[in-house]
């Protein structure tokens, strides 16, 4: 079974830099999202990965081999596109079997991989169907299948739902998951959808500007991230930029634009320029009352299970969200409300010396 290493690998077309050193080591059977803003390289990095572009420095090793002098053909590596590639002359079936018979497998062979095919995408009763008679996402199913009865034990997944609507994306994201997992695939998936990677990844990958950023679990990459970057680009943030100003009996006292916040965080010193992070979701809303920090509501989004509200606290702009189960009226715009920063789980990260607006510029 396949684990995937890249070290060092850069890629430039004439001045322009699409890879620079990027390395990573995928595990055998790891499902693995790559996020980051258009342009950062998630797509020339997976085209390296399966031939269709050469690196210009670095090495990539599948079950610890170079494939630098592998062909396309002979890498043992499946690929599906954001744009459905089917034959549309060709049956759901004929689709499915076609990278065996141009292999050369048997009659018999073809037939039984490609009737467990079926079987795994639900399309057992579609099988004489032509891809223009299928909806997007059952087409997309039958791209999946045909690389998979290839006998691929590697995907790699370019924005393979980005062409779908969003319902069919969301329970399609699902099914490709269960799939990988029941046949111990090894998964490398490209996708601009957050929501996407987070649900269904092993590990998160962040780039820009063609460099790994960070990785990790999505847990670790949504609440505690360990760059600036990371803490914007993915979900919604409020990043507030402050200064130390005590330490003492474990606690770290900020002065946030006058409104002053007490964590258990030890690694800053006094005077020192810092940006915490916090979620939305972990700012709680009151009605006026003495304590916490109070703020006029200037604006309320109803998102459905949530209310997204931007308070106005002095000099400072700081987003909630609220279930409007538990707050059904929600707050107007206008109205004095008290707020509370869940202080275990703010994030504090020092202030970037090129500034804060240029460290999560998006390129």
């Amino acid at each position: 079974m396949p684990a995937l290493d890249i070290t060092g690998v850069s890629k430039t077309y004439g001045e322009i830099h699409a890879l620079e050193d990027v390395s990573l080591r995928v595990e055998d059977r790891e499902y693995v999202c790559i996020i980051g803003p258009s342009g950062c390289g998630k797509s020339t990095l997976i085209r390296c990965i399966s031939g269709i572009e050469q690196p210009s420095q670095g090495e990539i090793y599948v079950d610890g081999k170079s494939v630098k002098r592998t062909l396309i053909e002979d890498r043992q590596i499946g690929y599906v596109f954001q744009d459905i590639a089917l034959f549309p002359h060709l049956t759901v079936r004929d689709n499915l079997a076609y990278g065996l018979v141009v292999r050369r497998t048997p009659t018999k062979e073809t037939r039984t991989v490609t009737n467990e095919m079926l079987g795994l995408i639900n399309l057992r009763d579609r099988s004489r169907s032509y891809p223009n008679e299928l909806s997007g996402g059952a087409q997309q199913k039958v791209a999946v299948g045909r690389a998979i009865a290839t006998g691929a034990h590697l995907f790699l997944l370019d924005e393979p739902l980005g062409a779908l609507d969003a319902i069919v994306r969301a329970e399609l994201r699902y099914e490709l998951r269960k799939l990988a997992s029941d046949l111990g695939l090894t998964v490398i998936h490209v996708t601009h959808d957050q929501e996407e990677a987070l649900s269904i990844a092993d590990r998160v990958v962040i780039m820009k500007s063609g460099r790994i950023i960070e990785v990790g679990s999505p847990a670790e990459i949504y609440h505690n991230p360990k760059t600036l970057f990371t803490a914007n680009f993915v979900g919604e943030a409020n990043l507030l930029e402050g200064r130390v100003a005590n330490v003492e009996n474990g606690l770290c006292t900020v002065d946030l634009g006058g409104h002053l916040l007490n964590l258990p965080i030890h690694r800053f010193k006094v005077g020192e320029r810092v940006v915490i992070m916090i979620r939305p979701e972990s700012v709680e809303l009151t009605p006026q009352a003495e304590k916490g920090w109070i703020g006029t509501v200037k604006q309320v989004t109803f998102l459905g299970s949530l209310n997204r509200y931007v308070i106005d606290v002095g000099r400072i702009n700081i987003i909630s969200e609220v279930s409007t189960k538990e707050h059904s009226t929600g707050f107007g715009v206008g109205e004095s409300v008290s707020l509370l920063l869940k202080e275990d789980s703010v994030t504090m990260f020092q202030y970037p010396e090129e500034g804060l607006e240029k460290e999560v510029a998006l390129e």
